[in-house]
């Protein structure tokens, strides 16, 4: 029997649908809405193609939605005058610069530059720091990792006690869900493991998991014989393997042997509509979340 597919798409919209209607509550109870501004600076492509993406979601919403297009060659002292300005801006709920950065601008500086608690995007060295303390002090976990660990509570996947094997140590993915998971609380409470392309026996490891999150950007990494029958697979890769003749645009594979894997998996997510639509999703929902700090703070 295959698995149960976890569609990313499906629950973008589910998401998507509750919080345009906490926006709505917000206008009507307080006279105001979540502001983001997302900063661009060059014309990179990929860059182009997602700050348009957000820029639509957050319309989509209601936000206030600030688009600010910065030249290639803008300096990093006008950059961080920029943010400086926007974090002083009552209306603006959450800053977005989109990376990668042009070469001559620290990206380290720009990062840290941003108000934590205007820093949706949730990599600001402050809001790791509470993420990793957990409970209370969190304020905004990071988008990929918090839109995983939606899917697999969405999904109805048993985290108490599980067996959480993550493939992958970066700071973006691999790291911050590793924590997550290992918290006390819903959708954690799970004993984790952290591995990587140069862990011996890494498919022993793999098939241990009942929850399998593959984020190390490797084409096919993870086998079939690998994973658990019926575990919950999360795979994280979008990696570009070629280009369809018919259509001109990419073909994207994920770190996990889909095809096969989803006869072995209890629930999987495929790629694409899997974990990427949850990311821009889960921007949202930092933003709506810090307008309502914000709220707060005023009373």
């Amino acid at each position: 029997m295959s698995a149960e597919i976890i569609s990313g798409t499906q629950m973008r919209q589910e998401i998507l649908a509750e919080l345009e209607h906490e926006v709505k509550a917000m206008q009507e109870q307080h006279g105001t809405v979540p502001g983001l501004v997302t900063i661009l600076v060059g014309e990179n492509p990929a860059s182009v193609s997602y700050v348009t993406l957000k820029v639509k979601t957050a319309l989509s919403l209601g936000f206030h939605e600030v688009q600010d297009n910065q030249p290639e060659d803008i300096s990093e002292q006008d950059l961080l005058a920029l943010i400086e300005k926007y974090n002083n801006d009552p209306a603006i709920h959450g800053i977005l610069v989109q990376l990668p950065l042009p070469k001559h601008i620290n990206e380290d500086a720009v990062i840290n530059a941003i108000s934590p608690d205007k820093d949706v995007d949730g990599f600001h060295p402050v809001n790791l720091g509470k993420m990793v303390i957990g409970g209370d002090q969190v304020r905004y976990l990071p988008c990929t990792p918090a839109g995983i660990q939606e899917m697999i509570v969405r999904s109805g996947t048993e985290t108490e006690g599980a067996e959480v094997v993550v493939v992958g140590r970066s700071n973006i993915v691999g790291k911050p869900i590793s924590v997550m998971m290992g918290q006390k609380g819903p959708g954690a409470n799970s004993t984790v493991t952290m591995v990587h392309t140069r862990t011996k026996d890494l498919a022993a490891h793999c098939q241990r998991a009942d929850i399998l999150i593959v984020a190390a950007g490797v084409p096919g990494l993870v086998k079939p014989e690998w994973i658990k029958p019926g575990a919950t697979v999360i795979d994280v890769g979008v990696n570009r393997i070629g280009v369809s003749e018919e259509t001109g645009k990419a073909i994207l594979s994920g770190d996990v042997d889909f095809e096969a894997a989803k006869e072995i998996a209890g629930k999987i997510t495929p790629v694409p509509g899997g974990v990427g639509p949850m990311t821009i999703t889960m921007l949202m929902k930092n933003t709506v979340k810090s307008a309502w700090w914000h709220l707060q703070e005023k009373v």
